[in-house]
């Protein structure tokens, strides 16, 4: 058995994605690397999990798993079952275009970092600056210091239930900015467009809009050359309203509503 600290890699571009094959070869310089990833791409699957049909799972070679499901499907069944031992990190990306703002909520990559913060395990999202020709060369090496560092900190890297999603510009890195979430825009819109027997389906989605951003937040960074680091809690209560609801004459509608429903 190896001492090295393993890590474990996933990604939602896909097993052979080129982003997550630059993150392995630079993360091997911090330790043993298995990498568990969809076998296509899952872009945009959120935290989804497949418990309606049973998975795959392909070993492309020494330790590294296509599976047919999503990233957190991925990093489940590899903590759950084929890691030979814990890791000290799980990474997922290197995602080809940014995960900023409201985009934490769809993003297949950031859901396999969660899913790794779920389980108790240090994670960390790495997510780059979409680019033709693209280079991921600059962001796996961000992203293996990053990694360097948590490893060395250990399981108390970060705290219980959170992980780190980092947004990276193309190109050489000049520095990076500690982040909150911002506010990323997008044009709401569903195309309709007919099928050859004139059925109608539909594209839901439209591009980024410009949108004026708060100092300090993971958009500001990127727009100012700089890799944003945005440290995520897995607790979404809002504690404001935990005191106000407090107030809330629930319990008289609720009661009413019973006694309407038995008339």
């Amino acid at each position: 058995m190896s001492d090295r600290p393993l890590i474990l890699l996933t990604n939602d571009d896909g097993v052979r994605a080129p982003g997550i094959a630059a993150a392995r070869e630079v993360l091997a310089e911090v330790g043993e690397v298995m990498v568990a990833a969809p076998d296509r791409e899952r872009s945009a699957a959120s935290h989804s999990i497949s418990l309606d049909h049973p998975l795959r799972v392909d070993e492309l070679e020494k330790n590294v798993f296509s599976i047919d499901g999503t990233p957190v499907d991925c990093v489940y069944l590899a903590l759950m079952h084929l890691v030979p031992r814990r890791p000290a990190l799980v990474v997922s990306g290197i995602n080809n275009g940014f995960n900023l703002g409201s985009d934490v909520f769809y993003s297949g990559t950031v859901a396999g970092a969660v899913e790794g913060a779920l389980r108790g395990v240090p994670a960390l999202a790495l997510s780059l600056e979409r680019r033709r020709p693209q280079d991921f060369s600059h962001a796996a090496r961000f992203g293996a210091a990053l990694a360097a560092e948590l490893v060395r900190r250990g399981d108390k890297a970060l705290p219980d239930a959170s992980l780190l999603s980092v947004n990276l510009p193309s190109g050489p890195i000049s520095g990076y900015r500690v982040t909150f979430l911002g506010r990323r825009v997008y044009r709401d819109q569903v195309e309709v467009r007919k099928d050859l027997r004139g059925r109608a389906y539909y594209w839901i989605g439209g591009p980024e809009e410009n949108a004026t951003d708060l100092p300090g937040s993971d958009l500001s960074a990127v727009r100012d050359g700089l890799a944003s680091v945005t440290p995520l809690g897995l607790d979404l209560t809002h504690a404001g309203l935990i005191g106000e609801m407090a107030a809330w004459q629930i319990g008289k509608f609720v009661h009413a509503a019973i006694e309407r429903a038995r008339s």
